[in-house]
């Protein structure tokens, strides 16, 4: 009914307008009175682009995304100043006038006439707030573009869409709407952006001078952007005092009022917007988050959409990082490499049980520039969330041969008599999970420093002998080994699968600390798989919360989990990590250093919480090996798992857990596990031919080494 109403009142209005006889032009207009049929038409209103919100796990900000920088604000947030001021510049009748300024907007019509073209835009607020709308609304550059043309088309579409608003709305109401979507320039949309780009301020404290600027920026705001020079700058100012005047002009100030605001200067101060991944202080955890929005089908059915979602949607994102365990890791890994340095460190935190990853950090700064030895990708995370190719993991991977071994009914003493070095005895000793035979009789495994002879479950594991390992992985069967590492979210860094060589247990493929702290949590987790997380609850603009659960499955026995804890429990006594030591609590982990000293690698965990580190030049490791560097400040002959990313572990637990009570393992199954059963250690020789007992070695034995790249034909990392 209302709509109706003010449609037959603006066509009354037009037709008692007395227009100028202009030849052609006139008929052509008067023609075009005739078939206007003003009438309201419903303005579809997406809303504006909103600034999203990350937040970590106790509430504070990391970053913001946006694709413009707006704050929607109410009408009550904003200086009463700022609303005179804006109303006294851009249509200072916009309270008194009906639907449309119909006498504004004919006198303009008839001079764009009398022009030869859109000369003049006699728009009222309501207009302009229409306009703001169809262009924002626009997905396309031809889209924008006619948004914007100079026609009587797109005028009279814009009269007929401001009479809908108008009567859908109260004044106040489209007000507030075109305050937080109008652009001021400086690439704030919106008041209140605006205001804080350009003064500091909230819309709520804008003084006089500052409210007039602001009003002044709207008309044309590329050409006063005060961060494109003085000459903007002054065009800014002429405008500021324009509104000053105008605002006098109205009694809506004194001349006095006006005088004292146009002595004061611009006040410009160019406040900086928290947007970006390079704005953040925690930018590897930030790529991991977007790139989360970005790939995940639950926010939305295409890349586009989803981007838009996030750069536009207004979202509020809790997410799971835990602002004492990421300042935890980020001390550690200065403490022991410097962002200088070409070696690079990177570091996971996964909580067990949920898969939430609590921290992320790296030695080197996130950024472009090279020339300052900033790096560009995620070095934490895989290629879906941003990250390389990674690193090789290296022994670490031995983990998953012992949990293939106490899945198959291997107890903790049964073992295996280790040569020196091993080669398969022929290729069906070793098949892919395609039944391919993938053995390689003419390649040797070595120990390099380590020693052969018996060697248990606990005690080839404590010393890492490659040896042991590639017997034991014949023995329990290559596509097993690499079923449990699936089973645990192993994947390759890259994307690509994974590579089943018989080295397999040595570590050849290339991974990020993201997912093998993840796997490794999920034995700490009593054999409980939680993919990784990152977002725990989105709010949207609206307010609606959309809670995110862990997604889990059991990947293990439990018992076979725990008795895997148990061993690698030992590696902090007994092996590799003895020189490090423990971090006073149940524990358990294991070192990993590459072929050659390629890349190096610590994965652990305790019920609590399991992070993994790696070290590597991301230059290419194979090409820059990890051999007589300075890191740190400390010279390395060689770099080991537990040269420094044990000790980065080591540092990061102790302050990380400082005030987590501890959770102790779950005892081993001795019935079970304890002992030996078909692979005890045989009875001793006579003596004069030596008994092996010597051969135990030390910890250091085996190496700790992985990858044989002469198998897979393959170059830098």
């Amino acid at each position: 009914m209302r709509l109706a109403a003010v449609g037959t009142a603006a066509g009354a209005l037009i037709a008692g307008i007395a227009l100028p006889a202009l030849g052609g032009a006139g008929l052509g207009f008067m023609t075009a009175v005739d078939e206007l049929n003003l009438r309201p038409m419903d303005l579809p209103e997406p809303p504006p682009a909103e600034v999203t919100t990350v937040l970590d796990a106790r509430g504070n900000e990391i970053v913001q995304f946006y694709e413009q920088y707006r704050e929607a604000v109410g009408l009550d947030r904003v200086a009463e100043i700022m609303k005179t001021a804006i109303i006294s510049i851009e249509d200072y009748r916009f309270y008194q006038h009906g639907a449309i300024d119909i006498e504004g907007t004919i006198r303009a019509l008839a001079k764009n006439l009398q022009a030869g073209g859109v000369s003049q835009g006699g728009s009222t607020i309501t207009q302009q707030y229409v306009k703001q709308v169809l262009f924002n609304s626009a997905e396309t550059d031809a889209e924008k573009g006619k948004a914007l043309e100079a026609s009587y088309a797109r005028k009279l579409n814009e009269l007929r869409y401001a009479m809908g608003v108008e009567a859908k709305y109260s004044k106040d109401e489209i007000l507030e709407k075109y305050l937080n979507i109008a652009y001021f320039g400086a690439s704030a949309y919106g008041v209140e952006a605006a205001a804080k780009r350009f003064f500091g301020v909230g819309a709520d404290e804008l003084t006089l001078p500052q409210a007039a600027t602001l009003a002044g920026a709207v008309q044309n705001p590329n050409a006063t952007d005060p961060r494109l020079g003085r000459e903007h700058r002054e065009r800014l100012l002429e405008r500021r005092n324009v509104v000053l005047d105008r605002m006098a002009e109205l009694g809506a100030i004194t001349e006095a009022e006006a005088a004292k605001a146009k002595a004061a200067k611009l006040g410009y101060k160019g406040m900086k917007f928290p947007g970006g991944c390079e704005t953040s202080d925690h930018p590897y955890f930030c790529l991991y988050v977007r790139s989360e929005i970005l790939n995940n089908p639950d926010f939305g059915p295409t890349a586009g959409a989803r981007l838009k979602l996030l750069n536009r949607g207004g979202l509020t994102i809790r997410t799971t990082i835990d602002p004492v365990m990421q300042a935890a890791a980020e001390r550690a890994i200065r403490k022991w490499v410097h962002p200088s340095d070409n070696p690079a460190a990177a570091e996971a935190l996964v909580q067990p049980g949920t898969g939430a990853i609590k921290a992320m950090a790296a030695s080197r700064v996130y950024g472009t520039d090279e020339t300052r030895n900033e790096v560009s990708y995620n070095l934490v995370a895989d290629a879906v969330h941003g990250g390389g190719t990674g690193f090789q993991a290296g022994s670490t991977f031995k983990t998953f041969t012992l949990i293939n071994a106490l899945q198959k009914g291997m107890k903790l003493d049964d073992g295996i008599n280790a040569g020196a070095g091993y080669r398969a005895p022929g290729y069906s000793a070793f098949k892919t999970c395609k039944g391919e035979p993938i053995g390689d009789p003419n390649h040797t495994v070595t120990n390099d420093e380590g020693s052969p002879g018996w060697k248990t479950l606990q005690t080839g594991t404590w010393g890492s002998v490659n040896t042991f390992f590639m017997e034991l992985e014949q023995r329990v069967g290559l596509c097993d080994t690499v079923k449990i590492a699936k089973s645990l979210g192993i994947h390759r860094s890259d994307g690509a699968r994974l590579q089943e060589f018989e080295t397999f247990t040595l570590g050849i493929n290339e991974m990020d600390p993201v997912t093998v702290a993840n796997a490794y949590a999920a034995i700490g987790a009593r054999g409980k798989y939680c993919a990784p997380m990152a977002i725990t609850r989105i709010t949207d603009r609206d307010g609606k919360v959309t809670n995110y659960r862990p997604k889990c499955r059991q990947a293990l026995d439990p018992e076979v989990a725990d008795a895997a804890a148990d061993v690698l429990s030992g590696v902090f006594t007994e092996g590799t990590m003895r020189s490090v030591g423990g971090i006073g609590r149940d524990a358990a982990g294991k070192t990993g250093t590459t072929d050659s000293y390629a890349t190096a690698w610590f994965a652990g965990f305790t019920p609590d919480l399991a992070g993994a580190v790696s070290i590597g030049d991301p230059r290419g490791s194979q090409d820059h090996k990890l051999i007589g560097v300075t890191i740190g400040g400390r010279y390395y002959g060689s770099v080991f798992g537990a040269s420094i990313p044990g000790p980065i572990w080591r540092d990061t637990m102790l302050a990380a857990l400082k005030n987590v009570e501890p959770t102790p393992f779950t005892p081993v199954d001795p019935a079970r596990f304890g002992g030996c059963g078909r692979s005890c250690r045989p009875a001793p020789p006579p003596p004069d031919t030596g008994t092996g007992d010597e051969a135990e070695g030390s910890a250091e034995d085996g190496g700790d080494r992985g990858g044989q790249d002469v198998l897979l034909g393959r170059g830098d990392d």
